[in-house]
Order: structure tokens, then C-alpha cells, then sequence
């Protein structure tokens, strides 16, 4: 295997690099160097897949064996901070000396991977000793030690509560751990005691499965370990999946976590990890932007305030029949407490619905701040938040418990959702980071459908909505938690200047890769007008013609006909991918006397397969689509799928699968959608606010760049490797004048 030296680090590569996979490494590298940075890594198109954010060192391997290979391989070449390299340079480990404790530090890193999500993790900094031997032939040297988080729709094995999902699926977890009956969590086992006079008294002893086993196992994570292999831990040897990851991410050096575990920060708190200096990874982060956004944000829907109203008064009076039972004065069994909160949420019911609405379109909208003055009227404040979340968090705990008590099969499985759960969290949002950022946020007031659950009300169902129009609020907190370096890393990430902006964030060390093929592997074109001469223009204003739709059918017929085994190709919308196949089902060609209809005509050619709303039915389309490519009547498989659906995140359609991507329009996000409109809105206040001072995002720009990276997006599932070709196709004569530099350079 070939080592390549890089910013003074011996890099063991599995295979002879390409000049943009050295590049990428030497950046990487960079940003653990230099500590308190952050850093943009484009992927060059395609080099397998995100081949080594990091690398593993040339001489651990060879004296200590292979440090890790996951599929990808992601290993570890810069161990920490700054300092001196060994003399001998074998070990290629960079380290710094603590004069005190006489001892090398190595920092952790961890990876955050999109969708099977690998986040960050800690360093519970580890020392070793430092003795009269040459660095380069210490024995106590350690190998990193990997885990991984999932949830546990990924993780449970238990027979009921894997057939739940969310939070009924963690409400049923919950219950069968706390009464001991889910014997993959926990058993009892019995045993006999003398005490001091010598009476028998018989004991439970519980035996935590997951702890047990990795008191027993303590190689566990040092050879990578996925999620499919946890599962199978599980099984075949008895402990919990979901909580066997996470007693192990305790102890490990590299987690691979989903985005909300880093995100979210009710989740992040649940992570035993020491943040200071560790370094974060985020993998398919053209996503990260929104997400942050969304984890900052809040609807809520009057018939929710409802709900939570009929569970208030549940609180009252299992409550009042506990207090009555057991004579206790705590706390949570106050029904005074639950009678006070059902009147809270009485009173913003009414005062959501007295808001003015003028126009339905534009529904009613105020700055963030707003928020407070409107919960203050209730006497929520900063000060009386923190009880009140007390008292839903109580109360929420005293439904789950008379909802298991009064069944009949008391050790069963239950999974009941409660809402009360959720205005704690509302809550948490509002309160936890201080009011000082609501100036980032707008308050949004809009009139829904009537719902059947407020009709008896005499008005509509309202939702209440506090939007965050800035991402780097989520980013600050990195900041706050003493993280070392932060590593965003995708394919589509260009421009950087856009999304640094949005993210608050300077990231000095920025890399744009090229692609990884020649240009003779790929035809990439727009075609502005169908077989008929008619424009390819999917608008607003022109989609829903018939004229656009059957010659729209017609190109995608002889598309079928033309292209070699797997063609994928994407719509704006579901709405839209609809509307196009209902037509085609019911419509021929209009000058030929072919008496088929155009679906017809696709079919004969290729299977088709189209991308359900469902994402439980996303595996069994995935795997019709492989199997149809592998059957000898037709001459392969069609994809139909919509850009910022599942089929155009992170699926490799390699090779055969994928030869050729249609792309049918631009996928603008709704212009006049409320939200959309007031982060266009936010945008271009903030610009004008700061024209003189630094650059800044317009509305107009932020628009068009998250159209351009969902496209970006798709036509990248079809070039996965170095020797890989297909076609990318845009039916939309608008992307020939807009966007063309920008798709066919990206």
C-alpha cells in the first residue's frame, strides 16, 4: 500500500490516491492541527464513497495491526493537538507533552455520516505513559475504540415494542425497563440471604444484560462494529442493542451518531461525552442548515393545546385519587399544580384563537420577540417556566404510569403517545437559550382547514409557529461546549461563502474539489423543448398544462427506449410526479396513430418503480428497482423519484443501476409557503442591516441555492466512482439561461 506524507503525517492509503482524495486528506488533517477550526471539505464526485476524512497512521498498522476499516475507509492518521512527531517518525503521531503529568495526550475524533449519521464525538482524553523507550516501540499505544447510536425503531429486538414507532415506541421501551420486563434490558435473579439472626430472607438481584456484557467483552468496539451487528449481538447472546450502544459510547474514541443527537440539545445532553477539544464531522451536511434551523423552531397546532387540555385534567384527577389513596403531599400528586396548568393552556388556546387574521394567506406575523409578550400575558415568564416544565414533565410521568396500572395485562407492552411531552419541549425552546436570539425569529399565527376536534368551537384550527431564520444559532453552542474543530463535508456544499454565512461560522480552511472523472464519462445537457417542439418549462404557471405533461411523457418514453439498463428521473414534487402519471396513464402520443398510452410505452421498455410517500415502503421500491434491472424482458428499470426524497439522498446507483438522471424541473421551494416567504423576508433585512459591514445572503440568493443543491443532489446518484458514466439530463429550458454554470461546473 502506497504512504503518503502529509503535513507531516505518514499516510498508510488502502490504494493509490487520486490528486483530489490528497488534497481532501491534507485539508482534513489541517483542521485537526490547528485546533478551533472550522473547515469545508467538497468530495470530489465520486472517489467511493467519502473516501477518509481521516486516515490511519502508516507505522500503528504495521506494529500494533489495522487501526479500523468501515466499508469506507475512515481511519485515523492525526491523533492531537500541537507538539512535536516522534524522532524515529514511525508512529507519525503528532502529540503534545504535559509537563505536569509527564504524559502524551491524544484527542479523540469522531465522524458524523447523514443518513446513517455519524456524529462526533469526546475525548475523555487518555494519557500514556512516557518511559526511557523510543516512542516509536511503546507498547501501551491503543487502538480507538468505535461505537455507534441509532434509535430504537434501528435497535429494538423486543418482540412488542418493536412494532411501535417514535414516541410511542419510547414510552413502551420505558415502561418494560422500569416494571423489569423486557429480559433483553434487564432479569431478576433470585438468591438467598442469612442476616445477622439468621432468618432466610430471598432477594431480587437484577442482572443488567447490556452492562454485563461489556463488563465481559471488553474488545467490544475495538474492530467496527454497525448497527445490522449490534442487532445480531442481541440476539444471539441476549443484551439490548439500543442500550449496549449506549452504555459502549461511554467509553469510546470515534461515535457515529445521527445529526439530532448532535443537534438537538435535549439529546446531545444525554450523551456522556466531554466536548472540550473533540472534533466534529459532519458528513451530507448540505442538509446541516435546515436542520439547525428546524431544531430551533416550534409549530404548534391548536388541536395539540386541545389534547394537552384533556390530559391536564386526567392529572387532576388521577392525582386527586392517588392523593386520597396514599395521604402524600408530593409534589406531583398536587392536583392544585394540574389545575393551574390546564388553565394556562385554556388561556393560549383562546388567546392563539383571538389573534387578528386578515388575510389567511398571509396569516399573522410579528418578530420573535413577540413570543414573550404574548406568553407573559399568561404569566409565562423566564421565571416561572422552569416550574411549569416540572409540573408537564410530572404530569406526563403520571399519565404513563395510570395508563400501564390499568390494564388488565399490566406486563404488556404499551404505547401511548401523550402530547403534554411535547409542550415541554416547546418550552425548553423558547426558555433555554435566552431572549436575547429571538431577534433571529419571527412568530407566525395562520388559519388551518376546520378540523373535526374544534368544530363544536365555532372557528378553525390555528397553529402557533416560532421560526428560526438563523442556523448558527443551533452552531453557537459548539462554540459555548469548547469543541476543537468542526468539519462539514458533501458533495453539493458549493457555494461556501452562502452557507458560511448562514452558519455564523468563518471556516478558514475551505476546499472545492473537481470531479473525479474525465469529461468523456459524462453527457450533460438541458433540453428545452420536447419531441414536439413544445418548451420544457415546469413553472407554476405551465406545469399543470396538458400539453407540458404529454410532451413531457413522450421525451421520458423515448428516453426508456434508448437508455441502457437503470434510468432515474426526478420531479420538482410529489404533487407533480402525480400528476404526470395519472396523465400518461390515460394519454397517448397526439400525432401518432400508436393507439398506447404513454405509461405504456414507458413500460415496455423498462420496469417502472415509484418513490412512496411511505418511508416504510422505501426498502421492498429499492429492491423492486434492483430486481427489475436483473430481468432480460426489458432493457432495465425507471426510477421515479423527487428531488429532496429519499431515492436523491445518499443512494448509490452505481454502474448499471444508474446510466442516466432526468431531472424535469427546478425544485423551488412554494414562494408564497409563509415560511418561506419570511426567511426570504428575514434575509434581506439582515442584508440591508449589514450591506456596509460584511457580505451577506439575499432572499433571492438563499432561494435559488437551495433549488440548485437538491438538484445537485439527484443528478449525483448517477457518477459513483472513477470509472463509472452516465447522462444528466434537465428538461427545463430555465436551468439552460439560470443555472447551468452552477449544475454543470458542481
Amino acid at each position: 500500500m502506497p504512504i503518503y506524507k502529509i503535513r507531516g503525517i505518514d499516510v498508510d492509503f488502502p490504494f493509490e490516491a487520486y490528486d483530489c482524495q490528497i488534497v481532501y486528506m491534507e485539508k482534513v488533517i489541517q483542521s485537526l492541527q490547528e485546533l478551533e477550526m472550522q473547515c469545508f471539505v467538497g468530495e470530489s464526485h465520486r472517489h467511493g464513497e467519502n473516501v477518509v476524512p481521516f486516515m490511519r497512521n502508516a507505522g500503528l498498522e504495521e506494529k500494533f495491526g489495522r487501526v479500523f476499516n468501515w466499508g469506507k475507509e475512515l481511519e485515523v492518521g492525526e491523533c492531537a493537538g500541537r507538539g512535536e512527531e516522534s524522532e524515529a517518525g514511525k508512529l507519525a503521531i503528532r502529540f503534545s507533552v504535559n509537563a505536569n503529568a509527564n504524559a502524551i495526550t491524544r484527542k479523540k475524533v469522531s465522524f458524523v455520516d447523514g443518513l446513517k449519521l455519524v456524529s462526533a464525538v469526546d475525548p475523555l482524553a487518555w494519557n500514556i505513559s512516557m518511559s526511557d523507550k523510543p516512542l516509536n516501540t511503546a507498547p501501551e499505544i491503543l487502538l480507538p475504540k468505535m461505537g455507534v447510536l441509532g434509535s430504537r425503531e434501528q435497535l429494538c429486538i423486543h418482540d412488542e415494542v418493536r412494532l411501535f414507532s417514535g414516541k410511542a415506541q419510547n414510552n413502551a421501551c420505558q415502561y418494560l425497563c422500569r416494571i423489569r420486563e423486557c429480559s433483553y434490558h434487564s432479569r431478576f435473579l433470585y438468591g438467598a440471604l442469612l442476616f445477622f439472626d439468621f432468618f432466610l430472607k430471598i432477594l431480587e438481584s437484577i442482572f443488567i444484560w447490556f452492562i454485563d456484557y461489556i463488563e465481559t467483552n471488553p474488545g467490544l468496539g475495538d474492530d467496527p462494529v454497525d448497527i445490522e451487528e449490534l442487532v445480531n449481538i442481541g440476539r444471539t447472546n441476549g443484551p439490548c442493542p439500543y442500550y449496549l450502544s449506549r452504555e459502549l459510547h461511554k467509553v469510546v474514541d470515534i461515535l457515529f451518531t445521527p445529526y439530532n443527537y448532535l443537534i438537538d440539545r435535549r439529546n446531545r445532553d444525554s450523551l456522556s461525552v466531554l466536548w472540550k477539544d473533540s472534533v466534529l464531522i459532519f458528513d451530507e451536511a448540505h442538509n446541516l442548515e435546515s436542520i439547525c434551523a428546524d431544531a430551533a423552531s416550534f409549530d404548534l397546532p391548536s388541536g395539540l393545546v386541545t389534547a394537552c387540555v384533556a390530559e391536564a385534567k386526567k392529572c387532576i384527577d388521577i392525582s386527586m385519587r392517588r392523593k386520597a389513596i396514599e395521604k402524600s403531599n408530593e409534589q406531583a400528586l398536587n392536583p392544585d399544580s394540574y389545575a393551574i396548568l390546564r388553565a394556562l393552556l385554556l388561556k393560549l388556546d383562546q388567546r392563539i384563537g383571538e389573534v387578528p387574521i386578515e388575510s389567511k394567506e398571509l396569516g399573522f406575523t410579528r418578530p420573535g420577540p413577540y413570543i414573550y409578550e404574548l406568553l407573559a400575558d399568561l404569566n409565562i415568564t423566564l421565571e416561572t417556566s422552569s416550574m411549569l416544565i416540572e409540573t408537564i414533565e410530572s404530569g406526563v410521568q403520571l399519565l404513563v404510569d395510570a395508563e400501564n396500572e390499568s390494564k388488565n395485562e399490566r406486563k404488556k407492552a404499551k404505547g401511548t403517545v401523550f402530547r403534554l411531552a411535547t409542550m415541554a419541549d416547546i418550552l425548553q425552546i423558547i426558555f433555554k437559550g435566552g431572549k436575547s436570539r429571538a431577534r433571529s425569529y419571527r412568530v407566525h399565527v395562520s388559519d388551518n382547514e376546520v378540523k373535526s376536534i374544534n368544530t363544536f368551537a365555532g372557528r378553525n384550527s390555528r397553529t402557533l409557529s416560532w421560526w428560526c431564520f438563523n442556523p448558527g444559532i443551533t452552531m453557537e453552542a459548539y462554540s459555548d461546549m469548547s469543541v476543537g474543530s468542526i468539519i462539514l463535508t458533501s458533495g453539493t456544499l458549493s457555494p461556501l461563502d452562502s452557507l458560511a454565512l448562514e452558519l455564523k461560522l468563518e471556516f478558514p480552511v475551505r476546499l472545492e474539489n473537481p470531479h473525479v472523472i474525465s469529461s468523456n464519462q459524462v453527457w450533460a445537457g438541458v433540453l428545452a423543448t420536447g419531441p414536439s417542439g413544445s418548451p420544457f418549462n415546469s413553472s407554476y404557471r405551465n406545469r399543470d398544462s396538458l400539453e407540458y405533461k404529454q410532451e413531457l411523457g413522450n421525451a421520458i418514453a423515448n428516453f426508456a427506449r434508448i437508455v441502457p439498463d437503470g434510468l432515474l428521473v426526478f420531479f420538482p414534487s410529489y404533487y407533480l410526479l402525480d400528476q404526470c402519471i395519472g396523465c400518461w396513464k390515460n394519454m397517448g402520443h397526439a400525432h401518432s396513430t400508436n393507439s398506447s398510452t404513454i405509461w405504456e410505452r414507458i413500460c415496455k421498455h423498462k420496469h417502472p418503480v415509484i418513490e412512496p410517500k411511505q418511508s416504510s415502503l422505501f426498502p421492498s421500491s429499492i429492491e423492486e428497482f434492483m430486481n427489475n434491472l436483473k430481468d432480460t424482458s426489458t432493457s432495465g428499470a425507471v426510477f421515479f423519484a423527487v428531488c429532496r426524497g429519499k431515492v436523491s439522498e445518499g443512494l448509490d446507483f452505481a454502474d448499471h443501476a444508474g446510466r442516466a438522471v432526468v431531472v424535469t424541473g427546478i425544485p423551488f421551494a412554494t414562494r408564497n409557503d409563509p415560511k418561506v416567504r419570511l426567511k426570504r423576508e428575514y434575509l434581506d433585512q439582515q442584508a440591508q442591516l449589514q450591506k456596509n459591514v460584511c457580505k451577506v445572503l439575499t432572499g433571492e440568493e438563499w432561494y435559488s441555492q437551495q433549488a440548485s443543491r437538491a438538484v445537485n443532489q439527484a443528478v449525483g446518484r448517477v457518477i459513483r466512482h472513477r470509472h463509472d458514466y452516465g447522462a444528466m439530463i434537465f428538461c427545463d429550458e430555465r436551468l439552460g439561461c439560470l443555472f447551468s454554470p452552477f449544475f454543470l461546473t458542481a
